[in-house]
């Protein structure tokens, strides 16, 4: 069985969000980058199924070579190979189109995303991917099983949950719960300097959207302290103030 697991970099969680002076982008200086913690559950999953029962996983990112580190990572928790589109990844479809353009070339069964990337959270990826491929897509699973050619997912839905069947190939979007991510050991670091890391070109790719500006959010105001009998004062500031009602 073939897995392709899509890996993006993004900053780490602890990081102080700044735009450029002009705001039309991140400002990436002196921000660590790590792997998309939804992307670390994908491959988890892909690793537990190939050792289950055979195959290779290769982890793929859209990206310059800054995100090479975050890929041998990757290899270093336990993907065979890996695979890196030298290019910017300016948005979700630009991204979607160099992974399927790889991906046709390789016949990958199985092809798994995290469920959004924790930078700009838009989740479109998986969704265009598998419209792309001509596969079935499956978004927010919380659960993976491959039984022969046929695979068993999980997904919560409201009030419940949902289980679905697809045939391979497919394309899913792992949500927490699939796995638990896997720190990698000293074998697995050494390991990873070996395996391969391909670099190709982006294909040619229209572009169909672009960021206007970027702003942070209105600094938080003070906090008020209400009496909890005086419920009259309560609504007067959620309708004047915080203009929620």
């Amino acid at each position: 069985m073939k897995f392709l697991v899509c890996i993006s970099q993004v900053p780490d969680t602890t990081t102080r969000i700044t735009f450029t002076p002009d705001k039309k982008a991140f400002n990436s200086a002196g921000v660590q980058f790590i792997i998309n913690p939804y992307d670390e559950i994908a491959l988890t999953r892909a690793l537990e199924i190939k050792e289950a029962q055979g195959g290779t996983v290769t982890v793929i990112n859209i990206g310059q070579a800054n995100t090479e580190p975050n890929l041998r990572k990757a290899l270093a928790i336990g993907a065979d190979d890996a695979i890196r589109v030298n290019a910017e990844p300016t948005d979700a479809y630009f991204v979607a189109f160099q992974i399927a353009e790889v991906a046709k070339k390789n016949s990958y069964d199985v092809i798994l995303t995290g469920k959004e990337s924790i930078d700009y959270n838009g989740g479109q990826v998986p969704m265009m991917l598998g419209e792309l491929l001509g596969i079935p897509s499956i978004s927010v699973a919380t659960k993976l099983d491959v039984n022969g050619t046929i695979a068993t997912l999980e997904r919560e839905i409201d009030g419940g949950k949902e289980i679905l069947e697809s045939k391979l190939p497919f394309v899913a979007a792992a949500q927490k719960g699939m796995a638990e991510p896997r720190i990698p050991n000293m074998r697995g670091i050494m390991t990873a300097r070996t395996k391969p890391l391909a670099v190709v070109e982006p294909a040619a790719c229209e572009m169909l959207s672009g960021s206007g500006q970027y702003d942070l959010p209105p600094a938080k105001g003070e906090c008020k302290m209400i009496d909890p009998n005086n419920v009259g004062e309560l609504v007067h500031l959620l309708h004047t103030e915080a203009k929620v009602i």
